[in-house]
């Protein structure tokens, strides 16, 4: 299975409506197949640009980060979910590389 990262902005909301949305998220992950490897909350923060979503107007959003492994045929099943969540703002799923390139960066030669 390739991994995945799912880029998730949720809505501004108390920590329990917080929780319960990221639970909800990554349950219907695991349940689709997917194994989870990592979550990272990288707080909450002002939004680039206010978003409308489900007829709410946003101007701040937590983001997280799950890192999981997955099926290619879940990804459209997923994100439809998650674009149908009220509490999801935006999600984006990326390809992570399985192998990171160990190259060093030198800079210009002299």
């Amino acid at each position: 299975m390739p991994r995945y990262e799912l880029a998730l902005i949720l809505k501004a909301m108390q920590r329990p409506e917080t929780a319960a949305a990221l639970r909800r998220t990554v349950e219907t992950l695991m349940e689709r197949g997917a194994v989870v490897r990592d979550l990272e909350n990288l707080g909450e923060r002002l939004l680039p640009y206010k978003i409308t979503k489900h007829n709410e107007r946003h101007s701040r959003g937590t983001y997280f980060l799950v890192d999981f492994y997955a099926a290619p045929s879940i990804l459209t099943g997923l994100l439809d979910h998650l674009h149908r969540d009220v509490d999801v703002v935006r999600p984006t799923v990326l390809k992570k590389d399985a192998q990171v390139s160990s190259s060093n960066c030198y800079g210009p030669q002299q």
